[in-house]
Formats: structure tokens, C-alpha cells, sequence
């Protein structure tokens, strides 16, 4: 990739729900190097950009490439590429370890039957196996 080629490129990215526009047409380029941030009230639209961006959640129209890969057609080259961690996740507090790394192993793709000894493993190599309670059992079943 050329150094000056955008490491973060969106044209005309927008995403609806039903009758109401959360993002409306939003053209950016990041280029390496460069210090980025997206401010704006609540209900702006920032999370719902960062989410097509992380190819979380598809754009109604529009298109965006991260690291050179379209974010529609190619999203385990740009999970690949990428690291993001939801400010819920991350602030909340109320998800267990296990829930954590759920949501990560279903972000990155990893089979559903590797999933569980693949979270487990990790947990025991950082000494964070939790006894198990209703709520993570039903979440281990998704």
C-alpha cells in the first residue's frame, strides 16, 4: 500500500434502520499516520460508522475500504487487518470474561466448534476461569 493511499476510506457510506437515516452519506479517507476521531452527540451515528467499518453491521449503500479490502467483500480480510474493542465492552463491566471472548471469537469468525476450547484455554493460560452461572451457560450455547 502506497503511504499515501488511506488506511480508512468511505464514499457515500450510509446506513438506515426502517425510516430513520443513523448515517447519511459519510465520504472520509484516514491516511496512515494521521489522528482520527468521530464526535457528535448521542444518536449521531458514530457507533453505527465504526460498526461498518468493522464490518459488524452492512451499509444500506455506499462503500468503504479499511486497509485496501472493501468492507462488503472482503470483512475477514479486514478483520484480519484490524483491532476494535466496543466501548461497552470495554467500560460496562457486565459482561464475564467468557462473554467477552464470545463476542471476539463470533467477531473474528472462529467455527463454532472451536469456540469453546479455544475461550476456555485462554482463560486458564490468564488465570480468569469463572465458575460457571446460568447467565454463561446460556451464552456458551450461542
Amino acid at each position: 500500500m502506497a503511504p499515501d493511499t488511506p488506511i480508512v476510506a468511505s464514499f457515500g457510506l450510509t446506513r438506515r434502520f426502517a425510516a430513520v437515516t443513523a448515517v447519511d452519506g459519510v465520504t472520509l479517507a484516514v491516511r496512515p499516520r494521521e489522528a482520527f476521531g468521530l464526535i457528535g452527540p448521542n444518536g449521531a451515528g458514530k457507533s453505527t460508522l465504526v460498526k461498518m467499518l468493522t464490518t459488524m453491521l452492512p451499509p444500506t449503500s455506499g462503500r468503504a475500504l479499511v486497509a485496501g479490502y472493501a468492507i462488503v467483500r472482503a470483512p475477514a480480510k479486514v478483520r484480519a487487518r484490524i483491532g476494535y474493542v466496543p466501548q461497552l465492552l470495554s467500560a460496562d463491566g457486565a459482561l464475564t470474561g467468557y462473554e467477552n471472548l464470545l463476542f471476539s471469537a463470533r467477531l473474528y469468525l472462529v467455527p463454532r466448534h472451536k469456540r469453546e476450547a479455544r475461550i476456555r484455554a485462554a482463560l486458564e493460560r490468564m488465570g480468569l476461569m469463572e465458575p460457571p452461572t446460568a447467565r454463561s451457560r446460556a451464552t456458551q450455547a450461542a
